[in-house]
């Protein structure tokens, strides 16, 4: 399986957008997301995208998106994100938001992780942006879905230069599998200076 990234922007980011979705609700189902997703929710949450400097990097193996990050200026999430970041010295207009990355799990390992960073924090720069960002949500070592084999990203965040910024919380509400309604859940932002 030969797999190519393309940064999307523009009508080609709105174009990708379903098949975001479709990946959202399928990749973040798995732990720690545990992301129960609805194509209603999916639709509002990835308006977001539409704005001038956001990017969708997608993973294609041949015609058919198999992957694919997200990513803003934060900016664009301040209702979201605002209050996390009210005790930072940096400016919510010099950080660049890495949303999420979705990748079936049969093309891990390959290095597009790392593609998938790689371009957005190049658009970032390009937008003149000075530091990256993602968050990653909490979960309890205890939680009784964690599965016995799961293994934190944490080792290849580090590697690529991000550190948790303590204290730097945001909430974030979501319905889990298997709960009758969405719960607000913590997720800790990782910073890195580009």
């Amino acid at each position: 399986m030969s797999v190519a990234t393309r940064v999307l922007t523009g009508q080609a980011l709105a174009d990708a957008l379903e098949d975001v979705a479709r990946l959202r609700m399928t990749v973040f189902r798995d732990w720690p997301y545990r992301y129960d997703g609805d194509e209603d929710y999916e639709r509002e949450y990835l308006q977001a995208y539409l704005s001038p400097g956001a990017v969708v990097v997608a993973a294609l193996d041949g015609d058919r998106i198999v992957g694919a990050a997200t990513g803003a200026p934060m900016a664009d999430h301040a209702a979201d994100f605002a209050a996390a970041f009210q005790d930072r010295p940096e400016d919510l207009s010099d950080i660049f938001y890495c949303a999420e990355s979705a990748l079936l799990p049969e093309y891990r390992g390959r290095g597009i992780g790392h593609a998938f960073f790689d371009a957005r924090e190049d658009h970032a720069r390009a937008l003149g942006h000075r530091y990256s960002a993602f968050c990653s949500v909490i979960r309890p070592d205890d939680h009784p879905a964690r599965p016995a084999d799961y293994r934190p990203l944490d080792p290849f965040w580090r590697k690529r230069g991000y550190a948790p910024l303590p204290g730097v919380i945001a909430r974030f509400a979501w319905k889990d599998i298997g709960q009758p309604e969405e719960t607000d859940k913590p997720l800790q932002f990782w910073m890195k200076a580009l």
